[in-house]
């Protein structure tokens, strides 16, 4: 069953890091997505850059809006798509994540739209 682990930063906080701090964060969530892999639970995962654009289409015409948006309480820094059993599972290794003592890890089933 497809789960999205959902990493939910705050808005800047990338910015409070030295450089040093910030790679040594990247690769404790390298880490930690290779030893999903390793138990053969990965599906993908990526790193997300702050900056963003929204776009929708209204009366036919497509408006976009360069973020970050003032609005925004917090922002998808990244996910981790895995495959797991049961939703106890994916909840399991969410709270393995290292990224979970600095965000908040939202855990979605993937599924249509419809339900």
């Amino acid at each position: 069953m497809p789960y999205m682990l959902l990493i939910m930063e705050p808005p800047g906080q990338r910015l409070t890091r030295t450089e040093a701090e910030g790679r040594e964060t990247y690769a404790a969530m390298r880490r930690f997505g290779e030893d999903l892999q390793r138990r053969g639970l990965l599906v993908a995962s990526e790193s997300l850059a702050s900056a963003s654009t929204r776009i929708t289409v209204r009366n036919g015409k497509p408006q976009t809006l360069d973020g970050p948006f003032a609005e925004a309480k917090e922002m998808v820094g990244g996910f981790f798509l895995l495959n797991c059993e049961t939703r106890e599972e994916a909840l399991r290794i969410a709270a393995e994540c290292p990224a979970v003592h600095w965000c908040t890890i939202e855990v979605r089933q993937v599924a249509p739209c419809y339900m």
